[in-house]
């Protein structure tokens, strides 16, 4: 059975959590323990730890997340209705890709049973095995990635943690729709990999251009079935991560409110953050970012898959090609349509609703089309 591949959690942590106060998180958490395992049918958000780094070259230590379950578990949880449960760690195999095999059977089991594993670790190559996990569900994949860095390799290259994106790209089956990247910092990035990114028709924010207005990120979350998170895009002064040093970077409230948007989104089903320096500094910031995720996931509004069209306002605009916009009572939140096109190979054959925000509306209105728009319509036919 796939969970065999689980090693229940030490009881180091057991025994803390047991000194805990009823109102802390840890009281309030299932775990995995070497007499009983959860329940998987009273569970909405499953965390797993994966220790293995060896698609990072530059770790020479193991993994350990100890410290982080200590912080997370000592945390108040919101006004929450979503029950919890920490399943343990998945131990590094022989290989790397005993490792990936193990990954990917455990979240897709868990996606099957509409459970959101928040996946811990590691090197970001396990990135590659959570988009794997998909495979089985017959369903086109878009992933968004809060890094500083595309992690483009040559194709020749092994997955590691600096090229797996290449491997998701190529290797078959190719569930890829969309990538979006937040937060690339242009000096660690080629240009031939920056105008790649353009080619592809795949998205890519700067730094600044996120710091300056956190909000048009949003719709880009809202769009993503995976959110990969590279601890290195926080700034070493808030992450505490001095190995990578990276003076530039996310500070700590903007990356918890980054993990909020990821978590709020109705359609994100997968959740992990990476590249973990085990400082005690990075736990704290870590265990905050799972807490805001977990916020996030509590305040879902369920508006996707699309609801009843009687709950939007629907806009249509006059141009070369007409715009169909839908605005929603409830959250007031937009979409646009992809137009569905019966003469080409279309990947996802029907009209389908990219999510948007309100300032696309309104350059839309002055007759400039939405350039994540136009990029999805390309991709949808190529």
């Amino acid at each position: 059975m796939e969970f065999d591949f689980l090693k229940p959690l030490d009881n180091e942590i057991l025994e803390i959590n047991k000194g805990l106060s009823s109102q802390q998180l840890g009281s309030k958490v299932v775990f995995h323990t070497e007499k009983n395992f959860p329940d998987l049918n009273k569970i909405k958000i499953a965390i797993i730890g994966v220790l293995e780094n060896r698609g990072d070259k530059n770790k020479t230590t193991q993994v350990n997340l100890q410290a982080i379950r200590k912080e997370l578990y000592g945390l108040y949880p919101g006004n929450w209705e979503v029950s919890i449960a920490d399943l343990g760690d998945i131990l590094a195999g022989n290989t790397n890709e005993d490792t990936y095999f193990a990954l990917k059977k455990v979240a897709s089991s868990l996606i099957k049973k509409k459970i959101i594993p928040i996946v811990i670790g590691g090197s970001q190559d396990l990135t590659y095995a959570l988009y794997r996990a998909y495979d089985d569900l017959e369903q086109m994949v878009n992933l968004v990635s809060i890094d500083n860095k595309f992690d483009f390799g040559k194709e020749s290259d092994t997955v590691s943690a600096d090229s797996y994106l290449t491997k998701i790209i190529i290797n078959e089956p190719n569930n890829l729709f969309n990538f979006s990247n937040i937060g690339f910092q242009t000096y660690y990035n080629s240009q031939e990999e920056i105008d790649l990114i353009d080619k592809l028709f795949f998205e890519a924010y700067r730094l600044g251009e996120v710091s300056n207005t956190l909000s048009i990120a949003e719709p880009v979350f809202r769009d993503a079935d995976i959110v990969s998170l590279d601890l290195t895009s926080v700034k070493s002064s808030d992450s505490g991560n001095i190995n990578p040093f990276t003076p530039n970077g996310f500070n700590g409230k903007e990356i918890c409110a980054l993990s909020r948007y990821a978590g709020i989104s109705d359609k994100v089903s997968l959740f992990g953050i990476f590249n973990h320096n085990s400082s005690h500094q990075e736990s704290v910031l870590m265990a905050q970012i799972i807490w805001y995720f977990i916020e996030g996931v509590h305040y879902r509004s369920n508006e996707y898959p699309f609801g009843s069209k009687e709950n939007y306002i629907k806009y249509i605009i006059p141009m070369e090609e007409e715009l169909i916009f839908y605005k929603s009572n409830k959250t007031d939140r937009w979409w646009i349509e992809i137009p569905f096109i019966s003469t080409t190979n279309n990947k996802l054959k029907k009209n389908t609703l990219l999510p948007c925000s309100y300032e696309e509306y309104l350059s839309a209105c002055n007759q400039e089309i939405p350039e994540r728009w136009w990029k999805a319509q390309r991709k949808n036919i190529v």
